[in-house]
């Protein structure tokens, strides 16, 4: 007889959270696990780059094999996220033995717990289970959601013109690779978002760009997108982690190139989702270029950039009255001696205002040396902000002269946004 689920919201701070698997599915699932403040053990003999980062942050327990009875001690819950049918029913079978509620991500039906399709808006959360179709309860979800939207003033658009990077019209000439004289397929072609996903707080994503995942087919995500919103899509849409296409650097954008070309060629709605702005020190123009030559409708949304609300959150502002008339982005990641370096630190160490940079803890203390070098004080106030926006940010008030020291006393590490100025202090003198 079929009975429909209870509803029931866990309060899993603090309890053990087993997560099997190290995949995709396992990197959509545990930031709202962690989110929810849950002791969270992942098994899996490997996982993905975002998991990664959160076992390096200490933000969880990863136990680098496969399965055992005895990861299961002392859990509340247990996630399975492997596709191979035969290891989720092992590890469902021993929660059922140990009456310990088990979703499965491979079997709905064979799971003794579901995860419904939630949304978040500040602090209400609204979870939609929908009979144990998946599709009905995303489309409940996102009516809920706009209609949240709209009572706070953010109505959704109900329709998007698509903006080209090329004309949505004809069809444009072939990839490469596919020989001169050849025509792209009469198939209808699907299109590429490039959305920025902000600095970490997944409500800072807009609005647009949230209602952009909804309709997605594929998301190609960088590590640093905030993981809770990757909770929220549809289980059938393809998620491509890029920190995990295994080339050099160049090679990787080629990959990531080459995937929001061919999906959208198929017919898919491709979202290439990335942390802050799609073109602030990211790669966008490259991914625009390429989608632009094989003739794939583009869309550009932009994010907020880490550059200016990290400090905001840290109680910075970048500009102040009488304090600072300008400020300036700068990335960090290659050191200012180095040959290949378009910085000219000797100009910003004259700027009076406020110098913003990304990506620059490696760095910090070539960059603190070589402007204090031309002429910038010593004594000039930084702050260094860590995963700013989310609930593990972190900062440290210090000045030009010691904040490479004191930086690495207090453990620091990346992703970390240094601001320089008079700015530091303005909101605390």
């Amino acid at each position: 007889m079929s009975t429909n689920p209870y509803p029931l919201g866990l309060r899993l701070a603090g309890r053990r959270v087993v997560v099997v698997g190290g995949g995709a599915v396992a990197s959509r699932r545990v930031p709202a696990l962690l989110d929810a403040g849950a002791d969270v053990l992942l098994v899996a003999p490997e996982v993905t780059p975002a998991l990664r980062a959160h076992v390096d942050a200490g933000r969880l327990h990863w136990r680098p094999r496969r399965f055992a009875p005895d990861d299961l001690d002392g859990a509340w819950l247990v996630q399975v996220a492997v596709d191979d049918p035969l290891a989720a029913a092992s590890v469902s079978d021993v929660a059922d033995e140990r009456r310990i509620f088990c979703v499965r991500a491979d079997d709905r039906t064979a799971a003794t717990a579901w995860t419904p399709a939630v949304t978040r808006h500040g602090p209400v959360t609204v979870a939609v289970l929908g009979g144990g179709d998946p599709h009905r309860a995303m489309g409940v979800r996102d009516a809920v959601r706009e209609l949240l939207n709209a009572r706070t003033g953010l109505l959704v658009d109900p329709g998007e013109p698509v903006a080209a990077g090329a004309d949505a019209g004809p069809p444009g000439p072939a990839p490469a690779g596919l020989g001169s004289g050849a025509t792209l397929p009469a198939a209808p072609v699907g299109r590429v978002s490039l959305v920025g996903a902000g600095p970490g707080d997944p409500e800072l994503i807009t609005v647009k760009g949230w209602r952009l995942l909804t309709e997605a087919d594929v998301v190609v995500a960088d590590r640093l997108v905030p993981g809770l919103l990757l909770d929220e899509l549809r289980p059938d849409v393809e998620l491509v982690d890029a920190a995990k296409i295994p080339y050099g650097p160049s090679r990787t954008q080629e990959e990531i190139n080459r995937i929001l070309v061919d999906r959208a060629l198929a017919g898919k709605v491709v979202v290439r989702l990335k942390g802050g702005d799609p073109y602030v020190f990211g790669r966008g123009g490259e991914e625009l270029l390429a989608c632009a030559a094989a003739g794939v409708p583009v869309t550009v949304v932009p994010g907020v950039t880490s550059a200016i609300a990290v400090p905001a959150a840290a109680g910075v502002p970048v500009t102040h009255r009488a304090v600072a008339h300008e400020f300036t982005v700068v990335s960090g990641h290659v050191a200012p001696d180095s040959p290949v370096s378009l910085v000219r630190w000797e100009a910003l160490a004259g700027l009076r205002g406020t110098l913003v940079v990304l990506m620059g803890l490696k760095n910090l203390a070539a960059i603190t040396a070589t402007l204090t070098r031309h002429g910038r004080d010593a004594a000039t106030p930084v702050a260094v902000i860590q995963e700013g926006t989310t609930g593990d940010q972190r900062s440290l008030r210090s000045t030009l002269g010691a904040v490479a020291a004191d930086v690495v006393e207090a453990g620091l590490r990346p992703p970390a946004i240094v601001v320089i100025g008079d700015v530091v202090d303005a909101l605390t003198t």
